[in-house]
């Protein structure tokens, strides 16, 4: 199986199963110098830990990250950096009775067709288990780039279903089980989602990115294009269906007077490009969009066929 590497000058590959004995990554161009610990890597891990709430996965997983190589004395040597992170709670007997049976809006169907074999176990690579360890390899590039280059990224729920923040409050974005931006939105979207939940279903979610503090000249024109390099790393992201940069789908309505950033003596008057023109940063924050499916795995019941037909 190919692509399970991102990246050129900095890459990184990831490896494991769902419910496998693990999950792993190598993540090799990280510059020597970088200070470097367990602890830098967890913190990043403990925001997406699942178990943590009602509303998230209730697989209990500690997700506790061992860095094996590539740092010596605290700090990265320039050698490829090896992480891994075990699977404490893997259960894959629950599985066994659906093992012949493609389950709907899973990978099951197209696996099995591409590779002739598959990991059942909770869609194994499929599975977004997988992104623990884009976590585990982000938290080091966040780390870099914070520090060796003053750019700070952070990401907030700005849509659950027909929810939409109205505010954006960076500081209220760890303090509630959503990452909403918006405090005055926690308590419908926690009764949204208990009656979701009651219901069997399942709901879809829009996430807002945002780079601060991006120079000049970033990215190359025609097909590396910033804006491309971004859209290929968060399609990759398991459910995630659509992307946005900038105004994104909305300039469909937008005039050209409209959508054009204007520029004087102080800079550019708005931000409908998302921080890049031409393929190349402009200086402005990236402002990036994605939209997440709703999760296939609820308890209505769905027509299927199994591996006979």
């Amino acid at each position: 199986m190919a692509g399970n590497t991102i990246g050129k000058l900095f890459t990184v590959t990831t490896s494991g199963e769902s419910h496998g004995p693990g999950m792993s990554a190598i993540v090799d161009g990280c510059p020597p110098g970088l200070s470097l610990c367990e602890e830098d890597i967890q913190a990043e891990l403990e925001r997406r830990r699942p178990g943590k709430s009602r509303f998230t996965s209730q697989r209990r997983e500690p997700d506790q990250v061992r860095i094996v190589s590539g740092v010596f004395e605290g700090v990265t040597t320039g050698t490829p950096i090896n992480l891994v992170i075990d699977n404490v709670d893997q259960k894959p007997k629950d599985y066994s009775a659906i093992k012949d049976k493609f389950r709907p809006g899973h990978a099951d169907f197209t696996y099995h067709h591409k590779y002739g074999i598959r990991d059942y176990r909770g869609g194994g690579r499929s599975s977004a288990r997988e992104t623990v360890m884009r976590v585990a390899a982000g938290a080091i590039a966040k780390k870099y780039l914070g520090e060796k280059l003053g750019i700070d990224i952070y990401g907030f729920l700005s849509q659950l279903g027909p929810i939409k923040v109205d505010c954006i409050d960076r500081e209220v974005i760890d303090t509630n089980p959503f990452f909403s931006a918006d405090p005055g939105k926690v308590t419908e979207l926690e009764n949204f989602m208990d009656q979701l939940r009651k219901e069997g279903d399942s709901i879809g979610a829009k996430i807002d990115i945002v780079a601060t503090g991006v120079p000049v000249g970033l990215g190359e024109p025609v097909f590396d294009k910033l804006e491309a390099d971004i859209a290929h790393a968060l399609m990759s992201i398991n459910a995630v269906k659509g992307i946005e940069i900038g105004a994104g789908f909305s300039v469909v309505t937008q005039r050209g007077s409209e959508h054009r950033d204007e520029i004087d003596t102080s800079g550019f008057k708005q931000n409908n490009s998302g921080g890049t023109l031409g393929g190349i940063s402009s200086g402005q924050d990236i402002l990036a969009s994605i939209a997440l499916k709703p999760t296939s795995s609820i308890i209505k019941v769905a027509d299927t066929i199994d591996k006979q037909g």
